[in-house]
């Protein structure tokens, strides 16, 4: 990937700016992704998986996707010292410039592992890692200036300290946005005490599961309104049904129904839309653009296989409506994608050609992706002397 992308907030910088726009903490994963699978295999027998990838995962999904958007993106988070540690590194680093200057390489420290195998529209992962060495207070310190910051909910790992300040709060106070996020909840108790920490957020991206699961509702639309009164910008991902959305920062509500696409690998699709709304919210548009700049780049990201790796870049959706543009096709479906997506025209006719779309960093040769080449014709026989 190039290290020239398109700048959404370009018009808005100004000296003094923070030269973060988004900073994130996390785990990074060494994804392997095994694709085209007909069938996952029984007790003892083996399968052959028709392509693979391998990419940086984990938080690396968000920061990837962050940065193929234009925004200047810093990551924070423990490497090993192994080949995992230095493919994820050198891929993050040299290929998708992201800032790794508050991240660090720890000596014996096994960098963590998920194979992912997808079939028909699903996938299933095995992991293997161990807690990083040292938490986000050491690893951090004080965060960088930064536009806005990306978290997660967790009873373990509250945003809100009791002796000192979070990396969060440091963040907050040093005039970033807080968009945070929840994971699923293994215990299945959802206890209502982390929506808390919502009280130093400024914006909440759960799924709807999670969304009732928090807020003791049975729809949606009731989970949104529970949250719209814990946190200025509260949105629901509902999937194939789209996304719904209030900002009482403007007064607005929104919803956006999803793309009728053929999704291959959800893995990331989320990391993809909320770094859409991040840039979007930055960039001051209105709220039914951001949700649908967002539902746009989940669904280019479904239709690939593999987390980082399916990140789409303003280059693909640039592609994306200019062939939408010229279709001939005229029914209500693709009249409301050229309504609802007009506003694309003032972005993607300043993307440069050939800029910011999706890279194929892997481990694996390009035999996965170009097949193996043929064999070179056979040299002549030797003429012996005379």
């Amino acid at each position: 990937m190039t290290s020239q992308t398109f700048d959404p907030l370009a018009a808005l910088r100004r000296d003094g700016d923070p030269e973060v726009d988004v900073f994130v903490w996390g785990t990074v994963f060494l994804d392997i992704i095994m694709t085209g699978l007909q069938r996952l295999p029984d007790g003892g027998q083996e399968v052959w998986a028709e392509g693979m990838g391998s990419c940086p995962g984990g938080i690396a999904n968000l920061a990837v996707a962050a940065r193929r958007l234009g925004l200047r993106t810093s990551l924070a988070a423990a490497f090993g010292d192994d080949a995992y540690g230095d493919f994820c590194w050198d891929t993050l680093a040299e290929e998708e410039h992201v800032d790794l200057s508050r991240s660090r390489r720890f000596d014996g420290w096994h960098s963590p592992v998920t194979v992912s195998m997808a079939m028909a529209r699903d996938r299933w992962m095995v992991s293997h890692g161990h807690p990083p060495p040292v938490g986000p207070t050491d690893l951090i310190g004080d965060p960088p200036r930064a536009r806005a910051v990306m978290a997660e909910l967790a009873p373990d790992r509250p945003l809100i300290g009791t002796d000192a300040p979070t990396w969060v709060e440091k963040a907050r106070d040093a005039g970033a946005l807080v968009f945070a996020d929840v994971g699923w909840d293994p215990s299945d108790t959802w206890p209502r005490e982390v929506l808390d920490q919502l009280a130093v957020c400024d914006a909440f991206l759960p799924n709807a599961v999670e969304a009732m699961a928090y807020t003791r509702t049975s729809s949606p639309s009731d989970a949104l309104y529970a949250l719209a009164d814990l946190v200025p910008l509260a949105v629901v991902t509902n999937g194939e049904e789209g996304a719904l959305a209030i900002d009482s920062s403007t007064g607005e509500e929104a919803s956006v129904p999803a793309l009728r696409v053929t999704a291959l690998d959800p893995t990331g699709a989320g990391d993809v839309f909320g770094a859409a709304v991040v840039v979007g919210t930055l960039a001051g548009w209105p709220l039914q653009q951001r949700l649908s700049l967002a539902a746009l780049s989940s669904a280019l990201a479904v239709q690939h296989f593999g987390g980082s790796l399916a990140a789409p870049g303003w280059g693909d959706i640039a592609d994306w409506w200019k062939h939408q543009r010229v279709a001939t096709v005229d029914d209500s479906y693709h009249r409301s994608l050229r309504r609802r997506y007009a506003f694309l025209d003032d972005l993607v006719g300043d993307v440069p050609a050939g800029l910011g779309r999706r890279a194929t960093a892997t481990i694996a040769r390009h035999v996965d992706v170009e097949g193996f080449p043929a064999a070179p014709p056979a040299a002549p026989p030797a003429i012996p002397p005379d």
